[in-house]
C-alpha cells in the first residue's frame, strides 16, 4: 500500500469586478510540505472573464498569473519571495487579498500520489 501524505490546496481566482465579489476559478495550487512538493497551473477562461467585465485587462491577467508561477516555481526572477522555502511561498500566495486575482482558503487532504490528486482536483475545479 502506498503511503498517503497530508497536502494542501487552493484555488485560484479571478474577480473581475472587485467590488460584485463574483469570481471565477482560473487555477490550481498544491503543496505537500512532506514531498517537498509545490505546483501551479491555470487557464484563462477569456470570454467568461469578459462576460463579467468587458474592460477587463486580459493581458495584465496574463503577466499576473505568470509571475505567481514564477514565484511557486522558485525562479530567480520572481524576485525575494521566490527565494522563500516552498511552505512560505504557498502561504504567501494563498494570502488573503482584495486584489482582482484571489485564492480560496486553504483545504487539506490525504494523497498517495500528489500529480494525480492535483490533476483530479484541477478537472473538478477549475476546468
Amino acid at each position: 500500500m502506498h503511503e498517503k501524505h497530508l497536502y494542501d490546496y487552493t484555488i485560484i481566482r479571478v474577480v473581475p469586478r472587485v467590488e460584485r465579489e463574483e469570481f471565477i476559478n482560473v487555477g490550481l495550487m498544491l503543496f505537500c510540505k512532506r514531498q517537498k512538493y509545490l505546483r501551479i497551473q491555470y487557464q484563462i477562461p477569456k470570454e467568461k472573464i469578459i462576460a463579467f467585465c468587458p474592460k477587463f485587462d486580459l493581458e495584465q491577467l496574463q503577466i499576473n498569473l505568470e509571475a505567481l508561477v514564477t514565484i511557486c516555481e522558485g525562479k530567480k526572477e520572481g524576485g525575494p519571495v521566490a527565494q522563500f522555502e516552498k511552505e512560505e511561498r504557498f502561504r504567501w500566495i494563498s494570502a488573503v487579498k482584495s486584489s482582482s486575482i484571489q485564492t480560496s482558503r486553504p483545504h487539506a487532504g490525504f494523497s498517495a500520489n500528489l500529480d494525480l490528486t492535483f490533476d483530479k482536483l484541477y478537472n473538478e475545479l477549475v476546468i
